[in-house]
């Protein structure tokens, strides 16, 4: 795997919105919140872009990936913000050109399709982050940016991570694994199956995460995982967050401990759930494509 140089104060990087539209009173706060971090800011046309449901087509979204990979005075590409719409573009990327440019890409939610494809074909360390108009517009804690940091402007292997005060990891069935870490948002992992972009999780272990889903859809996505084998060829396993992930008040509904114990504890892989890594806040930054360790008798992730 390549892992992208890091970045420092002063580097130019690129915004692009490889998904959802941006609200257009977030764009300048999102700019200045990148240059507060030190960087010269280059706005992607897809992050004013507009096309119904996406922020722009799809050949203007797809534009504006490859030719930030492309221009050398880019050091780093972040999406603005996810929601739908990456899965749509990964017919039209130059991945020979993307791996002889490798850069830092960052993002997370509907960048999972991004993520999965760029570390499987262009052998890519990606980076599972926050967004700036999603979250670093408004300001983050100070957990959040420290992990960033780590990630972007480091290239030193995070070692041991941990949440944040009284959030306690923990472990769903024990033993160790070690692979490269992959997966992100368990809806757009699901509909990779059966596409060229299918999520390979052989040997690997495979992180998954999801928002605003009830407990029989996180049920059902899960279970086709299951039936496909991801859960089987995986190493280990990785729960982070569900953020409102539950079911409605009087609804007869399973727990998401009990959905995680039926369909993932009986594959009787080590697997560590409750990271604070996804939807929610504070939230951990995560190198994707990176070497991971489990072992789920101490309840402990080390990205080595």
């Amino acid at each position: 795997m390549i892992r992208p140089k890091p970045l420092k104060r002063g580097d130019k990087i690129g915004l692009i919105g490889a998904s959802s539209p941006t609200k257009q009173d977030r764009i300048e706060p999102s700019i200045k919140a990148m240059e507060n971090l030190g960087f010269e800011v280059i706005l992607g046309e897809s992050c004013r872009g507009y096309h119904g449901f996406l922020s722009g087509s799809d050949e203007l979204r797809a534009k504006d990936i490859n030719k930030m990979f492309e221009d050398k005075s880019i050091k780093g590409i972040f999406a603005i913000r996810g929601g739908y719409g990456a899965a749509r573009l990964l017919d039209m990327l130059d991945y020979n050109m993307i791996k002889k440019n490798p850069k830092v890409f960052a993002g997370y939610s509907d960048v999972t399709a991004l993520h999965n494809v760029l570390n499987e074909k262009c052998k890519l360390i990606t980076f599972h982050t926050p967004m700036a108009s999603t979250e670093f517009y408004k300001g983050v804690d100070d957990y959040t940016m420290d992990y960033f940091r780590k990630n972007i402007f480091s290239n030193e292997p995070l070692g041991i991570i941990e949440n944040p005060e009284e959030q306690e990891i923990k472990s769903l069935v024990s033993g160790k694994a070690k692979g490269k870490l992959v997966g992100g948002n368990l809806s757009l992992v699901v509909s990779s199956m059966g596409t060229p972009y299918e999520l390979d999780t052989k040997g690997k272990i495979l992180f998954l995460e999801d928002v605003d889903e009830y407990p029989y859809r996180i049920d059902r996505m899960l279970l086709q995982l299951k039936q496909c084998g991801k859960f089987k060829d995986a190493a280990g396993i990785i729960l982070g967050a569900w953020t409102d992930c539950k079911a409605n008040e009087g609804d007869n509904s399973l727990t998401l401990m009990e959905v995680f114990e039926e369909l993932i504890k009986t594959e009787n892989k080590p697997t560590i759930y409750n990271l604070a890594c996804g939807h929610c806040m504070p939230t951990m930054s995560l190198p994707l494509g990176a070497m991971v360790k489990i072992n789920g008798d101490k309840s402990e992730i080390v990205v080595l």
